[in-house]
Formats: structure tokens, sequence, C-alpha cells
């Protein structure tokens, strides 16, 4: 079984095939519905032509901006994003040799996995533990001790993004944010 976050076949098929996607889709994942975020490589590999990640850091920065920004822009603040995309391409091609696999595929455990994705533009402390979480349970990525670097993101349940695998368990994902912010609020 494939991913099933972004809702659209096609940009679950740009998950499954592109290694970068998923991180990507991830780091958009902020102030923008999820199914969404995910959504954008897909849409920058439609109109960019590649996701790779040394094209996408190597391509001109106004370029790049006009490209995330057309309608449907790949996130609701197009520009930022866009740049935030261009460092995250930069990254990856600078540390990992643009082979995105390799940030996970060569962390020692899950506290070095944790501190590679913490490392990432993008991402912060509770992102990066989704992330490692995600990884986990997508991927079956499971570094010695990932456990603990996901924190309660590991556990079963409809928490984040590491646990939409359809449509009924990303409205769960959805419930529980929702029910969340209402507490913090209380």
């Amino acid at each position: 079984m494939g991913f099933q976050i972004a809702g659209e076949p096609a940009a679950d098929q740009v998950l499954d095939d592109h290694a970068f996607a998923p991180l990507v889709g991830m780091m958009l994942d902020q102030q923008y519905g999820m199914e969404h975020a995910f959504r954008g490589p897909w849409k920058v590999l439609s109109r960019f032509g590649t996701l790779e990640p040394a094209a996408i850091a190597a391509a001109d920065p106004e370029e790049f901006v006009a490209l995330c920004s057309q309608p449907p822009a790949i996130h609701r603040f197009p520009g930022s994003m866009a740049a935030r995309l261009q460092d995250l391409a930069r990254v990856i091609t600078q540390e990992y040799g643009g082979d995105t696999s390799r940030l996970w595929s060569e962390a020692t455990s899950g506290k070095d996995l944790l501190k590679r994705i913490k490392a990432l533009p993008g991402f912060g402390d509770q992102k990066a533990r989704i992330f490692v979480a995600f990884l986990a349970k997508h991927l079956d990525v499971r570094p010695e001790g990932w456990e603990a670097a996901a924190g309660d993101y590991a556990l079963e349940g409809y928490r984040s993004v590491a646990d939409v695998v359809d449509a009924d368990s990303l409205l769960k994902v959805r419930e529980y944010k929702q029910a969340k912010k209402a507490a913090a609020k209380a």
C-alpha cells in the first residue's frame, strides 16, 4: 500500500516515487492543511519537471517563487515556502549528495535521526519528532531508539500525519488536533 495522504492519487504516487517528496510535504505542513501540504511536491514536479534536490536548489529564486505561487499555490505562503524549499534542497544536495534517503538510511540511531531532521530548514523539534514517526510508520525506518526520538508520535492512535493512511485516518488526526487546540484554549 502506498501513501494516501494527499487525497489525490497522482500526488500520493509522487510521494511513493520520490524520496524527496515526503520530506517536502512535511516541510510544507505548517499553517496549511496536511493533505494540501503533501500535494506540494506533485505541484512542483508537474510545473518544474523534476523533484531532484540539486535542480531545485539551482533554480532561479524568482522563477521558482513564481512557479510555486501559480494557482493552486504550493502553500498559503508560497513565496516564503518556495525559498525554504530551495534551502531544503540545498541541504540535501550538499550534506547528502542529493540522495534524500541518506538522511535516514545513514542515521546511527533514533537520536541521530532526530538530530539530522532538526538540522533541516523548516523542521523544529515537534515537526522533526513527527517526521521520525512518519518514517517509522510509513517507510519502516526504525533505527534503535526511534520511539524515544519520536516521543508520543510513536504511539498508536491518530496524533499526526504519521498516522494518516487514508481519508478516515486523516479526519481522525484533524479531530485530535482540533480537540488539543480547544483544550489548550480552555
